[in-house]
Formats: structure tokens, sequence, C-alpha cells
């Protein structure tokens, strides 16, 4: 009886040792991800809209807060801001997508706009490019943020119909501010 015992008992513990073996592991984010930890935190953006297909242009205030979600792979972004069309707010994601290798944002505001678009970095230069249709043609847009130091960085949009002849839609600084 005592060896049914212990054969049971090494089964039991060779099957648990097995189950713990093949629980899946919760994923990590990689190095791509924590690259987006630099535009975690509280935001200010001035610039200035070019008139063009996104209203008549002047100059724009924006305050953003930053914050990463639970697990580490997103950014997220709350904005407010007034400019020549009013004022305006809205939400944004940044991540990676592992599989395509690109970097993701994706903004909804109270302008109605829901805006996609896929990114990369090369050095201090991040780079995210989309098509979205404005008044029936598909217009390309390509919106560039150069980091300039720990706390700021300079942003450029940049819009095009044929992908080849860019026209500059708007421009400006961010400057990160203390938490409140």
């Amino acid at each position: 009886m005592k060896r049914v015992v212990i054969a049971v008992l090494a089964a039991v513990a060779a099957v648990s040792v097995a189950a713990a073996q093949d629980k899946p592991q919760a994923p990590k984010p990689g190095a791509e991800h924590k690259k987006l930890g630099y535009f975690v935190g509280h935001w200010k953006m001035d610039g200035e809209s070019k008139p063009g297909p996104m209203g008549p242009g002047g100059k724009f205030t924006v305050n953003e807060d930053c914050k990463w979600l639970p697990g580490g792979f997103f950014v997220t972004c709350n904005s407010n801001g007034t400019g020549a069309m009013g004022t305006m707010s809205g939400t944004s994601f940044m991540g990676y997508d592992v599989a395509k290798k690109n970097y993701t944002w994706h903004e909804f505001d109270s302008m109605g706009q829901n805006e996609s678009a896929t990114g990369a970095v090369d050095g201090k230069t991040w780079t995210y490019t989309n098509e979205s249709d404005m008044g029936g043609k598909m217009i390309k847009g390509r919106y560039t943020m150069t980091e300039q130091s720990p706390d700021a960085y300079a942003f450029k949009l940049e819009m095009s119909e044929d992908g080849k002849t860019w026209t500059t839609a708007m421009e400006g600084k961010a400057t990160k501010a203390a938490a409140k």
C-alpha cells in the first residue's frame, strides 16, 4: 500500500510540474514598446496650422496628458486645446505592432475625426503616415516628431495627393511640463 501511495504522489507531482511548465507566460513589453515612454508626461504644444482642407489656419495651443496603460504596451494621451476652429479635445493611443514591426497611432476627437497611422522611429525622429478621405479625395498624411531633448520635440504634419509633393499643414513645438 505504501508503494501505491508513493507512486500516486510521484505521479501527481510530475503532472503538477508539467502543468506548471506548460502554463503560458504573460507577454512583456519589448524595447520598441519602451521607446514610447518618451511621450509619457504632461505636454504643452504650440504651433500654427496652415490654411487648407483642415480649416482656416492660425495659431493653436494644446495641453496633452500621456500615460501608460496598464501592462506597458500602449500610451494613451488626452488632449485639450484651442485654435482657429475653436476648442477641441481628443484621445489617442500609441503602441507597437510586433507582427507588423511598426508603431501604431489612433486618435478620436471632438471634431468627429477618427485617424489611424503607422510609423517608424529612426534615431530621434518618429514618422507616422496614413491616408484619409478629405472631401471625397484620398490624401496622404505624414506626421513627423523630432526629439530635441528629453523635454521637447518639434512636430510637423504634411499632406500630399500623390505621395511625392508634400505641403506643410501644421507645425510647432511640444514642451514637457512639470506634473500637476
